[in-house]
């Protein structure tokens, strides 16, 4: 007869459950709020707030502060020049935001601080057309009117991001409106929710740097690691915080050092990380992806339904055979000739001659966001990752004859690939 579990167990249980959901949301959404869509999660991270917020200090060096109305992961990145997850509107289908739109952003943010708290949009966009005349901004090219329509909706689409993320919260009106010169909108500023959005560790008006780069290693920058401990704990910071937030962490992109430490503590951290979030540990000749069975914990997926998918999915088996660099054109002629042979499949728009390039570039940026290929100045190279969606040469097979991978049979060069990636 089975023994039922003792009720200090179930609780246990119960206990780890709850932690690792409200880390999970807030490694999903950084910024939590006590209502909306996120109030179920919110809830649980303020009733772990504590350990939550010893794990990440120990293990990442993100601070995470919880107060009555909003739960804020000051998440810090582990690369600071990787550029394929920019800001996007929240909408299934939203481009990603230019330079402009991140000026805008910038310059929205700086009023509403300096603003009531009700606004409308419209008296917004005066606002920042008066700040775009700052001499330090105009010297940079940046030049806007508002006047135009594409400027209004780069604008509405800075408004949606930040209705998104709870900063704002729309009270009467439409941006649709608003971009047509139809109308304006109305707008409470959430300010509890706007003064934690900034997460570096310095005011961005202290630091001096002239590049761009520089500027970013000075906005997160530690304390002087003047002692062994201290570059341990800022290697372990690092590594976990890439082994979190990338799909995959290849070894020759860390330094000799870090990638010292990392075969000596691997385990530890995988591990770690693991009992968190629930995230599984695949580690490869290469790297290590931390692997996510619920398939959630990702704002880009591979594969993906549609047409979009599809292509994606089409442009990785077709990389993953290429010894090196694929040029854009190369890319563009492949899409060709699948748009012959998936035509019937296909949407309407994507079988439209001259639209190649659009979709070739919409591939290759969610193959480099997954980590699965790097950029090069004219396309794209397979990264090992991509090895995964190496398809072999189709092998008929005699009857009695043992299929591929098994004990005594024979493996093609795809195989093999896909097994050491």
């Amino acid at each position: 007869m089975t023994t039922p579990p003792a009720p200090a167990e179930v609780l246990e249980g119960q206990r780890a459950a709850e932690l690792r959901k409200a880390a999970r949301a807030l490694l999903k959404q950084p910024l939590l709020l006590a209502h909306g869509k996120h109030a179920d999660e919110f809830r649980l991270v303020r009733r772990h707030a504590a350990e939550l917020r010893e794990w990440f200090d120990r293990n990442t060096g993100w601070p995470l502060h919880v107060d009555a109305e909003t739960a804020r992961l000051r998440k810090i990145p582990g690369v600071l020049h990787d550029s394929t997850h920019p800001a996007r509107e929240a909408t299934r289908a939203a481009a990603p935001f230019t330079r402009r739109r991140y000026v805008l952003l910038c310059l929205a943010l700086a009023a509403l601080e300096r603003g009531e708290s009700q606004i409308a949009l419209g008296r917004l966009a005066d606002q920042v057309v008066l700040d775009v005349t700052d001499p330090g901004l105009v010297a940079s090219g940046i030049h806007f009117t508002l006047d135009r329509r594409d400027e209004r909706l780069d604008l509405a689409a800075v408004v949606r991001l930040l209705l998104g993320l709870g900063v704002l919260r729309r009270v009467a009106g439409d941006e649709d409106a608003y971009v047509n010169g139809a109308g304006d909108v109305l707008y409470d500023v959430e300010r509890r929710v706007l003064a934690g959005l900034l997460a570096t560790r310095r005011g961005p008006s202290t630091v001096q740097a002239e590049a761009t780069a520089d500027r970013l290693a000075q906005l997160v920058a530690e304390t002087a690691l003047d002692s062994e401990e201290l570059r341990f704990r800022a290697m372990r910071h690092a590594l976990t915080r890439r082994l979190l937030d990338d799909p995959v962490l290849y070894y020759d992109e860390l330094s000799d050092a870090e990638l010292a430490y990392l075969t000596r503590q691997r385990g530890f951290l995988t591990a770690r990380v693991a009992e968190l979030t629930g995230l599984v540990p695949e580690i490869r000749a290469e790297g290590i992806a931390m692997v996510d069975p619920e398939d959630d914990l990702t704002d880009v997926r591979m594969p993906e339904q549609g047409t979009h998918g599809h292509i994606t999915l089409l442009l990785a088996e077709y990389l993953a055979r290429a010894a090196g660099p694929v040029t854009t054109h190369q890319l563009t002629q492949r899409v060709r000739e699948l748009a012959l042979v998936h035509r019937t499949f296909w949407s309407k728009a994507a079988r439209e001659p001259g639209t190649e390039a659009e979709l070739v570039e919409q591939a290759v940026a969610r193959l480099a966001a997954l980590g699965l290929v790097s950029r090069t100045a004219d396309g794209a190279e397979p990264r090992p990752a991509l090895a995964r969606y190496a398809v072999g040469e189709p092998v008929v097979l005699e009857p009695g004859t043992p299929p591929a991978g098994t004990p005594g049979s024979a493996r093609t060069p795809a195989q093999r690939k896909a097994g050491q990636a």
